[in-house]
């Protein structure tokens, strides 16, 4: 429900909640929640009838439709760490600012990447429906042991250097692609991206959607990998080719994939993913815990308080 008409400066919140400590933090402020599940157009129209100054984004897109709906907008934050939703070239444009809450699901989202590749090379969800079925695989089933192996991080962020450590804490060889990373630790070998494909048994992407990279696990990518790859990504779903990873894992040359983001989200009934059991899936909710939403609030309300302010300062009178 929205929060009553004041004379306080209007803030959207594209989602039905937000952290109490994250309200606290903002309220001086009418804060207008968009619901569970919103539209860019329930955006539009919340940016038409209220005119906000702030708009906090966990859910839909924001496009230059939201922006010039509403000529007070000043700034835009992330309830996490990933613009791709977010137009920023049409902020600039507009000269709204865009900022992300870096860093504070880091340890979330690196154990849910975590999950997936123990699930997968462990065949947790095989086995347990096995076993719910009466079977008893001991004497046939091969899981794999991930001591000794080579992971591949594509993205050496907060999130790419917490799957590190606990892969490094796993005793395996730790292999990473990131143009921008500095001072990483001496177990993290930088490596050129050809070398992720070719040299990992697993590779597990932590990096943003962009123009560039969009689409960078395809049939060629994936050709280059060895047989019996595993694939793990609780990034962006544009960062996959769906078409050509299901032909991978179906031809046995992907062994299994752990996802938790998609290319359409929330993900349509009768998508060939779910027919798959090789594929293991979470809708999304890599940094959804307790801890993570109260600190992807917190930070995303102190994002806009110190824009809003710095822009204070820059506009008001000597």
């Amino acid at each position: 429900m929205n929060a009553a008409a004041t004379d306080k400066p209007a803030l959207v919140v594209t989602a039905a909640d937000l952290a109490p400590e994250a309200l606290a933090l903002l309220q001086d402020f009418n804060i207008v929640f968009a619901g569970k599940t919103p539209t860019e157009e329930d955006v539009v129209a919340l940016c038409r009838d209220h005119n906000p100054v702030a708009i906090i984004v966990r859910y839909s897109k924001i496009g230059a439709a939201a922006m010039d709906a509403a000529p007070a907008l000043r700034v835009i934050s992330k309830h996490g760490s990933g613009t791709d939703t977010i137009d920023k070239a049409a902020a600039a444009a507009r000269g709204v600012k865009v900022v992300a809450a870096i860093g504070v699901n880091a340890a979330a989202v690196a154990e849910q990447a975590l999950a997936l590749l123990l699930a997968c090379a462990k065949s947790v969800i095989g086995l347990d429906g096995r076993m719910r079925s009466g079977h008893w695989d001991k004497s046939s089933h091969k899981s794999l042991e991930l001591g000794g192996k080579t992971i591949g991080l594509v993205g050496l962020g907060a999130i790419g250097r917490r799957m590190a450590a606990m892969a490094h804490g796993m005793d395996m060889r730790v292999i990473g692609f990131d143009p921008f990373a500095k001072d990483l630790p001496d177990y993290m070998h930088p490596v050129a991206l050809d070398a992720i494909w070719r040299d990992a048994d697993a590779v597990s992407l932590h990096c943003p959607l962009t123009d560039e990279n969009r689409g960078m696990v395809n049939a060629q990518t994936l050709a280059q990998c060895k047989p019996g790859v595993i694939l793990v990504n609780t990034a962006r779903g544009g960062l996959v080719d769906e078409d050509a990873l299901l032909a991978a894992v179906r031809s046995g040359h992907v062994r299994a994939a752990g996802l938790d983001s998609f290319a359409v989200e929330p993900m349509t009934a009768g998508h060939p993913f779910q027919q798959e059991p090789r594929i293991i899936l979470s809708p999304h909710i890599g940094g959804v815990t307790s801890a993570a939403y109260i600190n992807m609030g917190v930070a995303a309300a102190r994002n806009v308080l110190d824009v809003l302010a710095e822009q204070s300062r820059t506009t008001s009178p000597a």
